[in-house]
């Protein structure tokens, strides 16, 4: 039973994919990489996994892909980017390691992976290799190469899918042209930055008291109440301070002394009920005691 209680926390965790500043990762490569696929993550653990699996050198090319104001609702559309679905999907057979993560918290950092290419696999980076104006070119070398495509922020409304399968036709056409059948595909994505924006923008609101309810002697006096200045006061007294700009869970705080406390005292209650409701299911009464009693002792009773 605290199997199954345990078991439902964390799946409950695992199906929070909806947060409003992550955004999606995915990997796809003609190499064996030994990766696994969480749902979420920080972008700190995916780059130490990245460089651990990227410094093995595992391929001849190394596409990273950087594809700003984008959110994992933007390709559960099977149209919107229908040549990347097919290659994380596995539908492509010459594809043999792949790699989505639903949300990720922060930024990839493609430098870093860039410079790890460049230090433990020789890798020659592309300086015309960036998706401007749909151009591209890729210079003969016998080492590996780094492309690295750069794709401008989605426009809001209609023209955000049109765009993103337009990139998608791009990064496409860019794979056929490869000189080499190994490759990995590195395509990283950061949220809108719209999404903080009413946050920043938020603007104090002030209450100016009606002169006509004002005592005597206090005509001239200004009365302001500041309903945030109250806020910052509060938050230095408890502590609780709201980072705008930080990660979720540097935001909000999940495992609060209550929910610990309501654990603790859970567990010898759940302790309790197994061992009462163990306790009678293992009664055991025969068939026989039941039954009505027959013959010369049944009649003997029944005189006394």
């Amino acid at each position: 039973m605290l199997l199954r209680l345990f078991s439902a926390l964390a799946l409950s965790l695992t199906l929070t994919n909806a947060f409003t500043d992550t955004s999606p990762f995915f990997m796809f490569s003609t190499s064996e990489l030994l990766i696994s696929t969480p749902q979420i993550t920080s972008a700190s653990t995916l780059s130490e996994t990245l460089t651990s699996q990227l410094s093995t050198c595992p391929s001849d090319t190394y596409i990273i892909v950087t594809q700003p104001g984008v959110h994992a609702e933007d390709y559960t559309d099977r149209y919107s980017a229908p040549h990347l679905r097919r290659k994380v999907l596995g539908e492509d057979e010459s594809v043999r390691s792949t790699m989505s993560v639903t949300d990720v918290l922060g930024d990839v950092d493609t430098g870093k992976i860039i410079g790890i290419l460049e230090e433990k696999c020789g890798a020659v980076v592309l300086k015309d290799g960036c998706a401007t104006a749909g151009s591209f070119a890729i210079a003969s070398d016998p080492h590996p190469r780094v492309i690295n495509l750069e794709f401008p922020a989605l426009p809001s409304g209609k023209p955000r899918a049109s765009k993103l399968q337009e990139n998608d036709i791009f990064l496409s056409s860019i794979l056929d042209l490869l000189p080499t059948s190994k490759y990995t595909v590195i395509y990283t994505t950061t949220p809108s930055p719209a999404i903080h924006k009413d946050a920043e923008n938020v603007q104090p609101e002030i209450y100016e008291m009606d002169p006509s309810f004002s005592t005597p002697g206090q005509e001239h006096m200004g009365m302001k109440r500041d309903f945030v200045a109250r806020d910052d006061e509060d938050k230095q007294d408890t502590g609780n301070v709201t980072l705008v700009d930080a990660g979720l869970f540097e935001r909000y705080q999940y495992f609060t002394p209550g929910i610990f406390m309501g654990i603790l005292i859970s567990l010898p209650l759940f302790f309790i009920l197994y061992v009462g409701v163990s306790a009678v299911g293992s009664l055991q009464v025969s068939y026989a005691a039941f039954e009505k009693e027959m013959g010369p002792a049944a009649a003997k009773k029944q005189q006394q």
